[in-house]
C-alpha cells in the first residue's frame, strides 16, 4: 500500500487545461441618453459614452464605452439627402468585410412604425471576425444611425461568446428604446 502512494507521488505533472478568466457581469440597469443629439436611446449604467476623437468624426458621432470588457460600440449619424441607398449599401459592405474571417452573418429586420424606427441588425459569428454586431436604424427620410461593437483585443469570438451576448441583449435593448427627435 505504501509503496502504491509513494509511486503516485512520483508520476510525471500533468498539465492543467488551458482557461479563462472567470467574468463576472454587472447587473442590467439603464439609463437615457437625452442630449442634443437628434436621437434618444437607453444604454446600460455601466458604460459611458464618449465622443468620437477620430478624424473622420461628423458631428453627432459617440462611442459606448464599456470599459470592463474593453469593448466600444460606436455609433455614427448621418442627415439623408435623397442618399439613403448610398447609406445602405455602405453599411452592408462594412459588413461584408467581415466574410472572410466570419462563420456566419445572419441579419435580423427591426421595424418600430409608431416611432418611426426601421433597421437591420447584423450577427457576426467568427472566431477572427473584429466586429461581432453590427446594426443601423433609419426612419427612411431624414435620419440614418450606424453602429458596430468591436473589441480591443485580439477577436478571439470562442472565448469572448459570454461577453458578446451580454453586450448584444444592451445593444437590442439601445436599439428597441430609440427614438427620433425633432430638432
Amino acid at each position: 500500500m505504501l509503496c502504491l502512494v509513494a509511486w503516485g507521488c512520483n508520476s510525471p505533472p500533468v498539465p492543467k487545461p488551458r482557461g479563462y478568466y472567470r467574468i463576472d457581469f454587472p447587473q442590467k440597469e439603464y439609463r437615457v441618453f437625452d442630449t442634443t443629439f437628434p436621437f434618444i436611446f437607453e444604454y446600460p449604467s455601466y458604460a459611458r459614452i464618449v465622443s468620437d476623437s477620430s478624424s473622420l468624426a461628423e458631428p453627432f458621432w459617440i462611442n459606448i464605452d464599456y470599459t470592463p470588457f474593453h469593448a466600444q460600440l460606436h455609433i455614427s449619424y448621418k442627415v439623408i439627402r435623397n442618399n439613403l441607398n448610398t447609406y445602405l449599401e455602405d453599411s452592408r459592405t462594412l459588413v461584408n468585410k467581415h466574410i472572410p474571417k466570419a462563420n456566419a452573418i445572419s441579419q435580423r429586420e427591426y421595424f418600430h412604425p409608431g416611432q418611426n424606427v426601421y433597421g437591420l441588425v447584423y450577427e457576426i459569428r467568427g472566431t477572427g471576425a473584429a466586429s461581432a454586431c453590427q446594426f443601423y436604424l433609419t426612419d427612411s427620410i431624414t435620419n440614418f444611425v450606424r453602429g458596430a461593437l468591436y473589441f480591443n483585443l485580439v477577436p478571439n469570438n470562442d472565448s469572448l461568446s459570454p461577453v458578446i451576448d451580454f453586450l448584444k441583449t444592451d445593444i437590442s435593448h439601445m436599439i428597441n428604446t430609440f427614438r427620433w427627435k425633432k430638432i
